[in-house]
């Protein structure tokens, strides 16, 4: 390679020198976060709620579901240490015994909060000024508990 190449492309052994990479990178601009992004300056895209809470509800549901997962057995387990008296024996036995029921609530309870939260935070600091960058922060994600929890309350009380 010449001083003037900067990348080799493997798979079809071309040599790109400097200008072409220049050029390539010519139609992107540095975004808001410092990524590279190719959207154009001044474009505000609306905000998709629908999209945004959806997006949350498959976090929240997984994250959830994986939570209840791991942590069941081990609940189960603290259940039946308290449950015992004087030394007796723990059976260590369907420590898993009843988690399909759990996974069930769990799945829709985190899914409705996150799918709630997250727009909502979204779109509170998407309102709120950047020069209260902190109190947005604090305010948004209060609000976006709140209102969270509230709807997820709907699932989680009957089940528990």
């Amino acid at each position: 390679m010449n001083p003037d190449t900067v990348s080799m492309n493997v798979k079809t052994s071309q040599i790109i020198p400097q200008h072409g990479i220049t050029h390539a990178m010519s139609g992107f601009e540095e975004g808001r976060n410092g990524i590279l992004s190719s959207d154009g300056v001044g474009e505000e895209k609306p905000f998709d709620f629908l999209r945004s809470f959806c997006e949350g509800a498959i976090a929240g549901a997984a994250a959830g579901v994986a939570a209840e997962v791991a942590l069941y057995p081990i609940d189960t387990i603290k259940t039946r240490l308290q449950a015992v008296h004087g030394g007796g024996k723990i059976i260590l036995k369907g420590l898993y015994s009843g988690l399909a029921e759990n996974v069930a609530g769990v799945f829709l309870a985190s899914a409705l909060y996150v799918g709630v939260y997250e727009p909502t935070r979204q779109k509170l600091l998407k309102d709120f000024p950047e020069k209260i960058s902190a109190f947005a922060h604090l305010t948004a994600s209060a609000l976006g508990g709140a209102l969270g929890g509230a709807a997820s309350s709907i699932i989680r009380v009957p089940t528990e």
